[in-house]
């Protein structure tokens, strides 16, 4: 059995939205308090494996023919809170980008155009019947966007080195009331300083994306498998969150200079990380 931080593929972080079990209907808010009292809840490493394993079989299953029913689980102030995993529905909505992360010719050869087509056609005819579908996780891989470090603080992070085989995690959690607060400010600032853009658009679409929840859920923001790439030191000096704060505050008070330079870290920072993917 290999070790955990062996298997940790893809280097990808994720953004997650943990909701009450009172924002669910019935029957799928029993299903999930029941799972909630289980104590064989699997791992964020097992969803991880699981959707690996899928990639194993000639031709690749790029997509679970069946939805999966477990989730991510949270005890927040007494309020149990379920981040379902929609392991299907992420997968329909990942092969849509792997076209910008892949040259044609590795695509071709990891996922062939008849499994890509199929499972396109599948996704339209279950769209057609649940058109107000979204999932609780966001993924991103080789990096995290800088939109959405906008949502948390610097005080709500948490480090921990791991040790053994613990692995390291480095994570931000927010209530959705203070995510959502932060996405507003943040974008009136930057609409008022700076032209349309990336991080305008990013911070737009990730704001709409929050509101589609219960306002008294909780985001998470997770490195992921990002610290198994990135040595421990740069890990703990990491304070990204801390720069885009620093930068939008800058901005508002109308301080070029300031915000450049917080700019300037974050640029540096995860070009670093990205220079590693390419040197693999």
């Amino acid at each position: 059995m290999p070790k955990v931080s062996s298997v940790i593929v893809p280097y990808a972080s994720y953004l997650r939205v943990y909701e009450p079990l009172a924002a669910f209907p019935e029957p799928e808010r029993d299903h999930w308090a029941r799972y909630a009292r289980r104590t064989d809840r699997p791992s964020y490493q097992d969803e991880l494996r699981r959707s690996l394993a899928d990639l194993l079989p000639t031709p690749p299953v790029p997509v679970p023919v069946h939805e999966s029913g477990d989730a991510f689980v949270l005890d927040v102030d007494g309020v149990v809170c379920v981040c379902p995993w929609r392991t299907r529905l992420r997968g329909w909505q990942a092969l849509g980008d792997l076209a910008e992360e892949l040259p044609a010719p590795v695509l071709d050869a990891v996922l062939p155009p008849l499994v890509r087509h199929q499972a396109s056609q599948d996704y339209e005819r279950w769209m057609a019947g649940n058109p107000d579908a979204r999932p609780w996780i966001r993924t991103a891989t080789w990096h995290v966007p800088l939109n959405w470090f906008v949502l948390v603080s610097d005080e709500e992070r948490t480090y921990e080195k791991g040790s053994g085989e613990a692995s390291p995690v480095l994570r931000y959690r927010t209530p959705m009331v203070e995510a959502r607060r932060r996405v507003a400010r943040g974008l009136r600032t930057l609409r008022d300083t700076l032209d349309e853009g990336p991080l305008i658009d990013g911070l737009v679409d990730v704001g709409r994306w929050l509101e589609e929840f219960h306002p008294r859920s909780l985001v998470e923001l997770d490195y992921g498998g990002l610290v198994h790439v990135l040595p421990a030191a740069e890990l703990d000096g990491d304070h990204s969150a801390a720069d885009v704060a620093e930068g939008i505050e800058a901005l508002r008070g109308g301080d070029g200079l300031t915000a450049g330079e917080a700019y300037g870290r974050l640029v540096e920072r995860w070009r670093a990380v990205r220079d590693r993917r390419s040197a693999n």
